[in-house]
């Protein structure tokens, strides 16, 4: 007769097992009690009215939690349900959507953006004013590349600049972003502007993942919002990831705050809601998407399980590995705020960590992660060594990289040089 182990000493062997387990992993009790206390601080500061994260390490939660809240005006706590704008975190869905059809050699790489889409045939380069005012404007030294247009390097022009000039009034006559242009009439104007830089000398972010929509639209031959939900959301169960939030959904919708000194000011409803409750012509590739923590995580545990998650292969795993390998040489030098975000190259549509911070004063992280964020100051990213997968969801401008940085910090715990 097999002898009853007392219940107290099973209890014991079980928390030995976990506590040998927790050891185990990045995400350990002291990570947990980290995390806790930053993102409480968060909101206790008055950084942020409400603030959620949830991590995956080796397929398994290991941590969720949330304070403050979605609307703080209503007292609506911050939870899983929250519903929030995730700006540019928008941009690796469209560059896995971009990269199906890679897989399907619908194009290669290196292809010029032109032989796809003819309205970016005829493009100049802007190099200054003469002594009249006029634009000097010159051949590109080669072809725009779609390679170009997954690592940002293509020139196209990134803001308004001084509506004065010659190139500004251009610039704000194209209007090339309104929400009434659909993806081809957005394509065509930016087409007949000129580019800021040679294809490939600079980084500079910008326009194009709204061009890598255009050509998911051109190359898919259906309408890019329908082939992003056919192709990722569908087949991830992304249910809450939209351009237009359900009105059911809408007591779910987190508010926007915009923080002024020590103030943290509610942007009216009337503006931060405007292109999330109904449905615009514009369809842009770079932005505009809504998601909960949940369904992100979908997608970012896809990531880090190379293609394939919950049964459903979405990309192949060479392609996740070519989508996080940094695709800038070192001759681009000039790279606008990308050194801001630690030692990190560019892959396609995420940033890539190349080399362990050099300080305790930079983002801290894995070599080999990739990630990125939003305007809001959302974040994500995915660390293959690891096999960690994070989403940080706020709604605060303007963009917050501190809190980046402290939840990182809390995650990987204290800077150790290498």
């Amino acid at each position: 007769m097999k002898q009853a182990f007392p219940a107290v000493i099973v209890l014991l062997l079980l928390a030995g097992c976990q506590s040998k387990a927790d050891k185990s992993f990045v995400i350990n009790e002291a990570a947990r009690a980290r995390i806790d206390s930053v993102l409480k601080s968060m909101v206790d500061t008055g950084r942020v009215a409400g603030v959620s994260a949830l991590i995956f390490e080796k397929n398994k939660e290991v941590y969720f939690n949330a304070y403050g809240f979605s609307d703080r005006e209503a007292k609506t706590p911050m939870d899983r349900k929250t519903i929030v704008r995730i700006f540019s975190m928008t941009k690796p869905i469209t560059g896995t959507a971009l990269m199906k059809l890679y897989e399907e050699g619908k194009f290669s790489l290196d292809d010029p953006l032109s032989k796809y889409l003819p309205e970016f045939s005829n493009l100049n380069v802007f190099k200054g004013y003469d002594a009249k005012g006029k634009m000097i404007l010159e051949k590109p030294n080669r072809d725009v590349t779609i390679r170009d247009i997954t690592r940002h390097t293509a020139g196209f022009i990134t803001n308004l600049p001084d509506t004065t000039t010659e190139l500004g009034k251009l610039v704000k006559k194209a209007d090339v972003m309104n929400l009434e242009n659909n993806l081809h009439q957005m394509g065509q104007k930016l087409g007949s502007l000129p580019l800021t830089f040679h294809p490939g000398e600079q980084w500079a972010y910008g326009p194009s993942v709204d061009v890598q929509a255009l050509l998911v639209e051109r190359l898919s031959r259906k309408p890019f919002d329908q082939y992003v939900e056919e192709i990722v959301l569908g087949p991830l169960s992304m249910r809450s990831t939209h351009y237009v939030v359900d009105a059911n959904d809408m007591k779910n919708f987190a508010a926007v705050y915009r923080r002024e000194g020590k103030r943290l000011d509610r942007v009216p409803d009337a503006d931060a809601n405007k292109f999330n409750t109904k449905k615009w012509p514009l369809t842009p590739g770079g932005w505009g998407l809504t998601s909960t923590v949940d369904d992100y995580m979908r997608f970012a545990r896809m990531l880090v399980n190379k293609g394939t998650f919950d049964g459903v292969t979405i990309l192949k795993p060479e392609t996740i590995t070519l989508m996080s390998t940094n695709q800038l040489p070192d001759s681009v030098t000039e790279r606008m705020w990308l050194p801001g975000k630690g030692q990190v190259g560019f892959g396609i549509d995420f940033a890539v960590r190349t080399n362990p911070p050099k300080s305790a004063d930079e983002n801290n992280g894995a070599v080999g992660e990739f990630f990125w964020d939003g305007a809001a100051s959302t974040l994500f990213w995915v660390d293959p060594t690891n096999s960690i997968t994070a989403v940080l969801f706020v709604q605060v401008f303007p963009f917050d990289g501190k809190l980046h940085k402290k939840f990182r910090d809390a995650v990987y715990g204290t800077y150790k040089p290498q």
